[in-house]
């Protein structure tokens, strides 16, 4: 009995706290639809009869990673739409902190708020914060359900990827978010 016990134990344990794992190369891209920073809606299958399309996730305009990688985007977006590229950037963030992002990166391309995070869930990137980490952040004065509103303490792993024909031709996905691809392997992979 008690190792019946234990054994649900760990497999609600797993279930409940189960960590993303992320689209794999050659899976079909899940469509979506979201809104810009503009107020337009996006639909990555609309874009992808144009070309390839870069799809990164990032946690929030507070993540000097983040903007870092934004920025590398926007100054070098002429070397990946010269290959044909359009580029997507997708956070949990609400409408508000995407206009602080694209204020501290001068973003030209689409940044989307992805609304109930169902995007982030399509590329299985999705992780639940945890009650630690949540705390260390609100120190520095980021609270989750203000900078995310409804969709809360849930990050994305800063994962990208590369669609091509509707299928996903390139990934990246790290759990450190320390850690993005550069530019030129992005255009590499174009």
């Amino acid at each position: 009995m008690r190792s019946f016990i234990l054994l649900t134990t760990l497999l609600i344990s797993n279930i409940c706290f189960a960590q993303p794992k992320g689209l794999e190369t050659g899976s079909e891209a899940p469509d979506f639809t979201a809104v810009d920073q503009n107020g337009k809606k996006v639909n990555l299958k609309s874009l992808a009869t144009k070309g390839p399309v870069v799809v990164f996730f990032y946690r929030g305009q507070w993540c000097p990673y983040c903007n870092k990688q934004i920025k590398q985007m926007e100054d070098s977006l002429q070397v990946l739409t010269g290959k044909g590229a359009s580029i997507l950037a997708v956070s949990p963030e609400v409408q508000e902190n995407i206009a602080k992002t694209v204020s501290k990166t001068k973003a030209s391309f689409p940044v989307l708020h992805d609304e109930g995070l169902r995007i982030m869930k399509a590329y299985d990137v999705a992780y639940d914060v945890d009650p630690t980490t949540i705390e260390r952040y609100k120190k520095y004065k980021i609270d989750f359900n203000e900078v995310n509103g409804s969709n809360g303490a849930k990050l994305p792993v800063p994962a990208v990827y590369i669609i091509k024909d509707g299928k996903i031709s390139y990934r990246f996905f790290n759990e450190d978010y320390t850690k993005r691809p550069s530019v030129r392997e992005l255009a590499e992979q174009l």
